[in-house]
């Protein structure tokens, strides 16, 4: 059974950092694409940020020189550091595995909530 458990979401003012984690069971992170993901209210769920197999980051132009998304291989962890945050960070943030051998390869976690408001 693959799970994805997102934690490090919280209330943060502008300008601030928070450090987001998704912790992977039931499959080796660093063998599959992961990713972030977030929703705002009445707004699509996006891209936000991903790292592939093989080490590549990718990253939505909203966020470019702010986050930054890694790989923690002795814990199993696929982090999302978040720095210099904006109210338009708001939203519920997922995290995404691919996994093509798996009926359903979409795998997502039950998200975790960024506020940043001052």
């Amino acid at each position: 059974q693959v799970q994805l458990v997102e934690s490090g979401g919280g209330l943060v003012q502008p300008g601030g950092s928070l450090r987001l984690s998704c912790t992977v069971s039931g499959i080796i992170a660093n063998m599959y694409y992961m990713g972030w993901f977030r929703q705002a209210p009445g707004q699509q769920r996006e891209l936000v940020a991903d790292i592939s197999r093989g080490g590549s980051t990718h990253y939505a132009d909203f966020v470019k020189g702010r986050f930054t998304i890694s790989r923690d291989d002795a814990q199993n962890t696929v982090n999302l550091q978040m720095n210099n945050l904006k109210p338009e960070d708001t939203a519920v943030y997922y995290c995404k595995a691919e996994i093509p051998w798996m009926t359903v390869a979409n795998q997502w976690g039950q998200g975790t909530q960024v506020t940043v408001s001052s």
